[in-house]
């Protein structure tokens, strides 16, 4: 066994001096791996009394790595979409957090697509070591082309077993399901569906909203093509009402798109539950805070993220990962 160093100038000396190897002072330092809690500290506590500090970027360089995962949000079909937008910064905080606890930076891109090669020339610049895409918008074929020769990635989205990546989402048909059976219990029988057709996430909400509407009702329910940016979703559901549509139940496919029909109502002295039920899907925290409190469709936003940033971690190690469906959940407020 070699003699200790009497000064700590590389991870080599610190791992002789705290008597483990090279690889353990390694996942100390980072906060990466499985390493029993006590021995973590002792070394960090090693460390801090020699002074030393990992050079993260020079061992990253020697692995080949960056040490930052890259989280995408692609705007094939929703290009006002902003990264302000309330349930992409929400979902952004807690990948953030999951990304820190682990070690990692996060490098954020809000992608416009303008060439099918778009996603593959991201990969090639190996500016990341990971990728988490946040929603799949209409760039489907895309994806799936990227991940059939680059394991490292994994989407917040609807699932399609014929997808050749690993999503994490909601099952967004039942919680259209959800939504439509609360309408009729409270006796809403002239319905409309506000939301975007375009995305898979959206699609699916519509899809299991109108199938648990009786023939009669859903014949008659009005399908209103809404963006999920504030602006564009208050003049489409404005242009709806100013049209003479009065419906006493309604189903947005987000938070923001129910808010939006909330206010767009009121100019026209429709007053929400009185005069219309109203049903959104997210549960974020405007969701809570607006007047009145909204009832929603809530998905589990924060467990999504961690286990967005599990999974891909798993497939960079090189593991096979399934996607994952969660059951979303009625949250009874007071606009249904």
């Amino acid at each position: 066994m070699g003699s200790v160093p009497s000064s700590v100038r590389s991870i080599s000396d610190l791992a002789l001096i705290a008597g483990v190897s090279v690889s353990t002072v390694s996942r100390a330092l980072t906060g990466k791996g499985t390493l029993n809690q006590a021995t973590r500290d002792r070394i960090r506590a090693i460390a801090s009394e020699h002074g030393f500090r990992l050079n993260v970027a020079a061992q990253n360089l020697r692995l080949g790595r960056t040490g930052a995962i890259g989280v995408l949000l692609p705007l094939g079909n929703q290009r006002g979409q902003a990264l302000s937008d309330p349930f992409f910064s929400t979902m952004l905080g807690h990948i953030a957090e999951a990304l820190t606890e682990r070690g990692y930076d996060l490098l954020l891109s809000r992608v416009v697509p303008e060439r099918d090669m778009w996603l593959d020339d991201f990969i090639r610049s190996g500016r990341t070591d990971g990728i988490i895409m946040i929603g799949q918008s209409d760039q489907h074929a895309v994806l799936d082309r990227a991940a059939r020769h680059h394991r490292a990635i994994v989407v917040w989205g609807a699932h399609d077993p014929g997808n050749a990546y690993t999503t994490v989402g909601s099952d967004n048909h039942a919680g259209g399901v959800l939504a439509a059976r609360h309408l009729l219990q409270r006796g809403c029988r002239r319905l409309a569906y506000f939301g975007h057709g375009d995305t898979p996430e959206f699609a699916a909400r519509r899809a299991g909203f109108l199938s648990a509407l009786p023939e009669d009702i859903r014949r008659d329910t009005t399908v209103v093509a809404s963006s999920v940016a504030p602006e564009a979703s208050h003049i489409a559901a404005h242009d709806y009402f100013a049209a003479g549509n009065r419906p006493d139940g309604v189903f947005a496919a987000s938070d923001v798109g129910a808010i939006s029909v909330i206010g767009a109502a009121g100019e026209f002295d429709i007053v929400t539950p009185h005069d219309m039920a109203v049903i959104g899907f997210d549960d974020i925290l405007l969701a809570r805070l607006c007047h009145p409190p909204l009832t929603t469709i809530r998905q589990d936003v924060e467990g999504g993220a961690c286990m967005l940033v599990d999974l891909l971690l798993r497939r960079m190690e090189g593991a096979d990962t399934q996607s994952i469906q969660f059951t979303p959940q009625l949250i009874v407020r007071e606009t249904a």
